[in-house]
């Protein structure tokens, strides 16, 4: 078995998640408030809020901008759910953008005309780990005072132009599940340099609470979107060591893009010049003649982890019914996310199950290519 992706844990994390055991002190004690520095002093920015996942930091901010019923926000459908999600959840409407075909990103000569009196933000998606072209996006939210909100969920090192991702809109968010670039189990952080959206963040995650932190004081609608001691210090382990976790994934990517090339069947991720890319994931992309699917199907019975990445938000069952999209809607997107196959990615795969998992693919393109001819 070559799993698709695996947390990188060591016995720093340990430590320090038996330290806060050991403390008695579970929940908004110093660990958070360490992390939470040290992820503002990462990214650059004034604050950060930690959260218990990155959905609920997208949600904070939806909230914490006024963004509500009937608002519009443009974004991607070419993503995880909860880019989108979180703008339902304040009764906004996410309108949907095609992708860049090479990058996968927002196509950002597309924006301006999705844009109505209704638009209240833009929120890009650095897809796989790569930045969105953020020139474009705050050029065009400058000149319709329009927020911009990073999901940076996939793109934590990531940097546009030589500034890290997170820091370029009004505010961003990084997420930290099992499969990200570093972890805290389950759980996420808001950035930003703005002190009302601070604030407001603050308060919502701890069920709207003031800034006098009375207990039992509600001075606003809010949620227990907390991070945990635990989670937090697992937080300030790995981001004591983001450079060295970045630099394997880096690693493993490059032993891909190079064992990768020989196979003409596959177009390989793409990184734009403008762009320190932060590998999230890695996802190859098939030729129109291979039947991706049943590549997929085939590598999983041999033991490879892979996954379709993305399946078009737009498409999903809940999207269809509630809006009516249709195929077809977004073109690019969705001849992407029908060739697009994630494989095992995670900081200590060796060169030896690199090339396991090369050797898989190209066989099974054979495979798939001769099924075809029957």
């Amino acid at each position: 078995m070559i799993p698709l992706s695996g947390p990188d844990i060591t016995q720093r994390e340990k430590d320090l998640v038996m330290e806060v055991l050991d403390s008695g002190i579970l929940g908004l004690g110093p660990k958070m408030r360490q992390f939470e520095q040290m992820m503002a002093d990462y990214v650059g920015v004034k604050h950060a809020i930690s959260c218990n996942s990155g959905t609920s930091g997208l949600h904070m901010l939806i909230a914490a901008m006024g963004i509500g019923e009937g608002d519009e926000v443009i974004t991607t459908s070419f993503s995880f759910v909860a880019s989108a999600n979180c703008i339902l959840f304040e009764r906004a409407v996410p309108v949907f953008v095609d992708i860049d075909e090479a990058t996968y990103n927002l196509d950002v000569t597309q924006i301006e005309a999705k844009i109505t009196e209704k638009t209240k933000a833009i929120l890009p998606v650095h897809v796989f780990g790569q930045p969105a072209n953020m020139d474009e996006i705050r050029a065009l939210a400058s000149k319709y005072n329009l927020w911009v909100i990073e999901d940076s969920c996939e793109a934590i090192g990531g940097e546009w132009k030589g500034a890290r991702v997170g820091g370029l809109g009004d505010a961003g968010v990084f997420a930290f599940y099992p499969n990200k670039q570093m972890t805290t189990g389950e759980g996420g952080i808001i950035v930003t340099d703005n002190d009302e959206i601070a604030e407001l963040c603050h308060s919502i995650r701890n069920q709207g609470r003031g800034e006098d932190g009375l207990w039992l004081s509600h001075v606003r609608l809010g949620y227990n979107f907390r991070m945990d001691e635990m989670s937090a210090a697992l937080g300030v382990a790995q981001l004591e060591r983001i450079d060295e976790i970045l630099a394997h994934r880096e690693r493993v990517a490059q032993l891909y893009l190079e064992k990768l090339k020989a196979i003409p069947e596959i177009i390989l991720p793409h990184v734009d010049a403008d762009v320190k890319m932060s590998w999230f994931v890695f996802v190859i992309r098939f030729a129109e003649t291979v039947n991706r699917d049943l590549v997929m199907e085939r590598l999983s019975k041999r033991g490879i982890g892979c996954r379709p990445y993305f399946t078009p938000i737009h498409l999903q069952p809940f999207y269809v019914e509630r809006f009516g999209f249709k195929p077809g809607d977004l073109p690019v997107t969705e001849r992407v996310a029908e060739k697009t196959l994630a494989i095992p990615f995670f900081n200590s795969l060796t060169e030896e199950q690199v090339d396991q998992v090369v050797a898989a693919i190209q066989e099974e393109i054979e495979h798939a290519k001769e099924q075809v001819n029957l």
